[in-house]
């Protein structure tokens, strides 16, 4: 596994070490080197960098600002001189904390760190799911394959799933236990009587998602989770 990676610091020889000791770690991919740190953030979003070697002390933005603007995703080693920052440096989830001059032993510590943190990730994320349900309707067990649901609408003490070929299933269960079932990676919940399969959602205008002729609100407590989900998506 590569780890792609940005070296942020306002001073040049601290940056010229930190790419000299990346450049000799075989798993860390340096995508590039910046003194700035605004031009650093426009760069990870852009190439969706994971993670960052950056400076605490530099003027206009610091780099626990800059790391507080991070995507989720962005991970942070810092280097710093100044051991006092430790304590704000752990507040942003930082990986580790290197304070300068660091050897190169230390600096690969850090990034093992780094390389132990992403690889667990990674494996997580790899974790077989189960593709299908049982649905109980109409007296009977029904296989339900996940892909096949366009949404899920709550009636009470009912669901009615809505499937892509036409079908309605209604089943004796609470939406927030089936909520809890669905792998949040593809299915979202975007009003209180509503979850939908995001994999289908192909027509979104206004405040709602279109499937044919069913019309899904989108409340106000969702919103910023789906418009999150749609800017990770679009194009323009």
């Amino acid at each position: 596994m590569k780890i792609d990676c940005l070296a942020v610091d306002d001073e040049k020889p601290a940056l010229q070490l930190v790419k000299s000791y990346i450049e000799q770690v075989d798993f860390l991919n340096l995508r590039g080197c910046f003194h700035n740190p605004v031009e650093a953030m426009n760069k990870v979003k852009e190439w969706n960098i994971p993670l960052l070697f950056l400076d605490i002390n530099m003027p206009d933005l610091s780099g626990t600002q800059l790391a507080r603007l991070l995507p989720p995703e962005s991970k942070v080693i810092f280097t710093t001189a100044y051991e006092e920052y430790a304590l704000e440096g752990f507040k942003v989830s930082a990986l580790d904390y290197l304070v300068k001059p660091f050897s190169l032993e230390e600096f690969m510590g850090a990034a093992q760190k780094a390389f132990d943190y992403f690889q667990l990730l990674q494996a997580s994320h790899g974790q077989q799911v189960d593709d299908y349900l049982f649905v109980k309707a109409d007296y009977k067990l029904h296989k339900v394959w996940l892909q096949d649901i366009l949404f899920v609408e709550n009636l009470k003490d009912y669901v009615r799933f809505y499937l892509e070929d036409g079908t309605r299933l209604m089943s004796l269960v609470a939406l927030k236990t089936l909520e809890e079932r669905l792998p949040k990676v593809q299915f979202m919940k975007v009003h209180r009587s509503y979850i939908v399969n995001l994999t289908k959602v192909s027509t979104v205008e206004r405040s709602r998602i279109v499937f044919g002729n069913h019309f899904i609100p989108i409340s106000d407590p969702y919103r910023p989770a789906f418009k999150a989900y749609l800017e990770q998506k679009r194009i323009n």
